[in-house]
């Protein structure tokens, strides 16, 4: 856990209160730091300690999104609260009520002003571009997600906040809120992974080292390295599960949770009784270096 310091620049209402505030990452130090530029608001934060203000909680997305932390390492406890929905735009952000009135006054002399979303959190790629990441469709990125270096997010792909990848990954499914995956692991075309806000309650859902979630799959328990789920199954915590034997033979049916962490599994139903099945997993998937180039 860690104290950090950053310098921001940002935007306020027409009441003087802050909606939005960009920090550039050689304005964010562990250190202390000073400027004499009086459009720099100075904000200080603690990993351990919640956001009290939209500064604080601009800056704590910012250092995840900068890779200066990790998911999970920093509290946010309260930040739904702190955020207030913005309406992001081609000419910036606005709150709602100011937006109305920049809208009337834009029609009034013929122009259109393009409304990107009215959300609480903005793309990530406003405020953080990362060399060594492709986003195919930044929309679907939101500010405080963490994306490992050569990280390649597609078009159908969705990385929330404080989520993300610690390496290598290919993303074409949903990342939710306090999710983690592993180096060379593949999320499918479609594929879901329960968070926190999403079912998930306090159990985090996470994918170890080359792993591959099927396409439109679902997970909503831990897994280790080199696990599998196969196409179009959702596990569930609860979901019954046959472990299967080197024999090929149902040895015990558990409670997909029982498994939770563990590495090396291969996750399939059994397309003649609809059971779900676990066996041992023996192939360990590969990213298409090509596709996955991000040079």
């Amino acid at each position: 856990m860690g104290n950090w310091i950053g310098l921001g620049i940002g935007t306020k209402n027409s009441d003087g209160d802050w909606i939005e505030m960009f920090f550039a990452e050689e304005n964010i130090s562990a250190e202390d730091l000073d400027s004499s530029d009086a459009a720099f608001e100075k904000v200080s934060v603690s990993d351990d300690k919640a956001p009290t203000s939209l500064p604080e909680a601009y800056l704590k997305l910012h250092l995840l999104s900068y890779r200066l932390v990790k998911p999970n390492k920093t509290n946010l406890d309260g930040i739904f609260g702190i955020l207030q929905n913005v309406v992001w735009t081609s000419e910036g952000p606005f709150s709602i009520a100011d937006f109305k009135k920049a809208q009337l006054e834009a029609r009034k002399e013929n122009q259109h002003i393009l409304v990107h979303s009215v959300d609480k959190f903005p793309r990530m790629t406003d405020y953080v571009t990362l060399s060594d990441v492709r986003i195919a469709d930044a929309n679907r990125v939101r500010l405080g997600a963490y994306l490992g270096s050569g990280t390649t997010i597609m078009h159908e792909g969705f990385v929330n906040f404080n989520a993300g990848s610690l390496g290598e990954a290919m993303i074409e499914g949903r990342i939710s809120q306090g999710v983690v995956i592993g180096d060379k692991t593949d999320i499918g075309g479609g594929a879901s992974t329960m968070g926190t806000l999403s079912g998930g309650n306090d159990v985090r859902i996470s994918l170890g080292k080359n792993c591959l979630l099927g396409a439109n799959s679902g997970l909503g328990i831990p897994l280790g390295d080199r696990c599998t789920v196969e196409a179009g199954l959702y596990l569930t915590a609860s979901s019954k599960v046959e472990v299967i034997d080197d024999k090929g033979e149902i040895s015990e049916t558990v409670k997909a949770s029982e498994l939770a962490s563990k590495s090396d599994l291969l996750f399939i139903r059994n397309s003649l009784t609809g059971s779900i099945q676990c066996r041992s997993n023996k192939k360990v998937i590969e990213l298409n270096e090509e596709l996955h180039s991000n040079d």
